[in-house]
């Protein structure tokens, strides 16, 4: 495996002066983001199947994988509900070991190969879903088993590897191989094979939530999460769809319960009622739920 290789480049970086070291890692990491790009159109082909089965409303987003693979989906995961008002109960994780195994090794957790596919058939895991695995080796035996019970139960599943030719690519619908290489320290796959799959991550779950209509041009109108920074953004971000001071978007926020998607329709004519009905007749799609209002913006 291309992680597990020695690379003579780094011989001897024990002796090397600090920055030296620390250029060698940063290096590195460009690398690994230049192995994500050479992919993109796969990651693209991902998202655009992954739109067409939550689209319907209905799906969940699984996350899956083991030590520190597992780590950055359950982190890349855990961010959408906050920034684009993703349902909890339309996510799940998969982490070999479960929650414990997010702050410290279990041992042995990634070989259970029964695991994944109980806690599928116990969520009832099926069509509508779609299953997104990650592993560095793509030989992990506890992602592996989740892909192929996935794939058994019909949803749609993704898989990020940094090794070619690995089960875990073989298995799923769409494959994503982030070829890094060798490690600076030989086999430490949280550094450049991470860096790789974190970008990968984000990639790939930020172009679904665009493709779910979960943004308004580049703004983040259905953010979830409050506290008072984020409150004075969501009077930003109305004022940028809708033309309104800081008085009048500040009331239609608490009107829409700040909500920034409804405040902007409201804004345009509707009352709460036909404005929610409106976002739902097109999918949350605040253009197309505009361009339709009563008023012209």
């Amino acid at each position: 495996m291309g992680t597990e290789d020695v690379s003579p480049r780094y011989r001897d970086i024990d002796l090397w002066p600090p920055a030296d070291v620390v250029d060698a890692i940063v290096d590195a990491q460009l690398a690994a983001v230049a192995a994500v790009r050479a992919v993109g159109p796969a990651i693209g082909d991902a998202v655009a199947a992954a739109v067409a089965r939550l689209g319907a409303g209905e799906g969940r987003l699984v996350y899956v994988g083991a030590g520190a693979s597992g780590r950055l989906a359950v982190q890349d995961g855990v961010e959408l509900p906050p920034t684009y008002g993703w349902p909890h109960e339309r996510l799940m994780y998969l982490m070999a070991g479960g929650d414990t195994a997010l702050v410290r090794s279990v041992e042995g957790a990634e070989d259970d190969t029964a695991a994944p596919g109980e806690a599928f058939e116990r969520a009832g895991v099926g069509s509508a879903d779609v299953v997104v695995a990650v592993a560095a080796s793509g030989r992990t035996p506890y992602a592996v088993a989740a892909v192929d019970a996935a794939r058994r139960l019909g949803a749609l599943t993704v898989a990020l590897a940094n090794n070619a030719a690995s089960p875990l690519l073989a298995s799923a619908d769409h494959p994503i191989l982030l070829q890094t290489g060798p490690e600076v320290v030989a086999g430490s796959t949280r550094m450049a094979a991470g860096t790789a799959q974190k970008v990968a991550l984000n990639a790939f779950s930020t172009a679904l939530m665009v493709g779910l209509n979960r943004t308004w041009s580049n703004l983040m109108v259905d953010v979830a999460a409050s506290n008072a920074k984020l409150d004075r953004r969501r009077v930003r971000l109305l004022q940028r769809i809708v033309p309104v001071d800081d008085d009048r978007a500040s009331a239609l926020l608490q009107a829409a319960g700040g909500h920034v998607k409804t405040a902007a329709l409201l804004a345009a004519g509707d009352d709460a009622e036909s404005a929610a009905a409106r976002l739902h007749r097109h999918g949350g799609n605040l253009r197309r739920a505009l361009a339709e209002c009563p008023l012209t913006i």
